[in-house]
């Protein structure tokens, strides 16, 4: 058991692996997920974002967030046959931002509300930046705005309306309320097969408060993940490519495959590491 409050590199690795294969393989499962429409709101499963927030929240929130934004790219992007260059930054870092945000947020895993508020916060975050990127692409005259029947013709109304379907629908089904129920659940039963003390109000993992270091660092990471999706949109991807196979319904089952091979390794890797705490 690793004594005191202090998270080792060996443990960080182990959460930003579990976070990529984990979120990784959810990744996919969403592209197999169809859409529908009632009148002018389309209902799509945008992402399973509680696996990364609950690992966030429980362990070291940075490792976590990086490990999804990582898993996304590889898994749903590079083995599906597709890399967009700078255009896959905006993506990862508003990702890596959101849910390391709310993984700060939370000093206590086990109080329920601020679970559920660390969440929704999280999400709407990323869902704003995205939103943001959209409309100034638009602005920018980079893209052409495409408007949607039923809407008014503006380009900041039908993001805006986009981003907030997205909060509502995927945010609260497959975000927040699965959240509020696995992180108190998992509270104090996983951790210690990372050798680690399940995180509490004294906890600090890297530190549990968003302070205004971390403001300027999320900051920066926006205005990068803007100026890397206006330079692609713009056409200077730098490295766009796609695979004669890409899209396919065989690369997304090789991506399981892979995204599960590696989910196994490392519970393989967490149920020797528990076995040796044990016999110590």
């Amino acid at each position: 058991m690793n004594p005191g409050n202090k998270i080792t590199q060996s443990q960080k690795m182990m959460i930003f692996v579990l976070s990529m294969s984990l979120y990784g393989l959810a990744t996919l499962f969403t592209e197999l997920i169809p859409s529908f429409q009632v009148g002018i709101v389309e209902f799509s499963v945008e992402y399973f974002l509680f696996i990364p927030l609950t690992l966030a929240m429980l362990f070291d929130p940075l490792s976590a967030a990086l490990g999804a934004a990582t898993g996304e790219l590889v898994f749903s992007e590079i083995m599906l046959g597709q890399f967009g260059g700078l255009g896959e930054l905006e993506k990862f870092l508003t990702v890596t931002i959101g849910v390391f945000l709310a993984g700060r947020l939370v000093k206590d895993p086990r109080k329920r509300g601020m679970v559920a508020f660390a969440s929704i916060f999280g999400v709407t975050v990323q869902q704003m930046m995205g939103c943001i990127v959209d409309i100034l692409k638009v602005q920018f005259a980079v893209e052409d705005f495409e408007a949607v029947a039923g809407l008014p013709e503006s380009v900041f109304f039908t993001e805006g309306f986009a981003c907030l379907n997205d909060i509502l629908f995927s945010g609260i089904l497959f975000c927040m309320l699965p959240s509020m129920y696995l992180v108190p659940k998992l509270y104090g039963k996983i951790e210690p097969l990372l050798g680690m003390k399940p995180r509490d109000e004294k906890t600090v993992f890297g530190g549990n408060t968003i302070s205004p270091k971390t403001v300027v660092l999320c900051v920066v990471g926006f205005v990068a993940a803007i100026l890397a999706e206006l330079l692609a949109s713009g056409g200077y991807e730098l490295i766009d490519w796609e695979a004669a196979w890409a899209g396919n319904t065989t690369s997304i089952v090789v991506a399981m495959i892979a995204a599960v091979i590696v989910i196994l390794i490392a519970a393989g890797v967490i149920r020797n590491r528990a076995s040796q705490a044990k016999q110590a």
